[in-house]
């Protein structure tokens, strides 16, 4: 074990080790274990009777062939599952897919919709970032960056990192 001096010049144990992924097993008792410590009875899935109008149980059989073909919806599911214990929560609509986690005040999301081929995400900044394919407030991959597994990956850490707070109107 390796060893740094802390803010009182005392010598404290690094911890060295690779992260690993949580089986499902694994990922299902820790989320139970957290909604019984929250004592929340909050559900996972929106009641069809809340949903917009413009939600759906699935996206149109194009935005889904975009969504699958980026892989960012198994990007999202591995997320949810290792990270947010499988509190995150997906709800799908007609032209795209929403993430959401996070409580009350708290609530946060990452929102990707399909415009043509375009997979396009909501971004938490509203002017243009130095990003080439950002347009302020929205992030528009085209297939030749969608398909590059790299893009997606770092894409979605930035949206993990500075997530899309959800307004009081939404």
């Amino acid at each position: 074990m390796a060893t740094s001096a802390d803010d009182n010049g005392q010598a404290k144990g690094k911890i060295l080790g690779q992260p690993r992924g949580l089986r499902e097993d694994e990922a299902e008792n820790i989320t139970q274990m957290i909604r019984e410590a929250q004592q929340s009875s909050r559900q996972l899935t929106i009641p069809s009777e809340d949903l917009d109008a413009q939600a759906t149980t699935q996206m149109l059989p194009e935005a889904a062939q975009v969504v699958a073909q980026s892989h960012v919806r198994d990007i999202l599911e591995k997320f949810n599952r290792d990270y947010l214990y499988g509190l995150g929560r997906f709800d799908e609509y007609n032209h795209g897919l929403l993430l959401k986690w996070g409580d009350g005040y708290s609530r946060k999301h990452i929102w990707l919709t399909v415009e043509g081929d375009n997979l396009i995400f909501e971004t938490s900044h509203e002017r243009t970032c130095a990003r080439s394919y950002c347009d302020g407030g929205r992030h528009v991959l085209t297939p030749e960056l969608w398909r590059d597994p790299r893009v997606i990956n770092e894409e979605l850490g930035e949206q993990f990192r500075r997530p899309v707070y959800e307004r009081s109107d939404d």
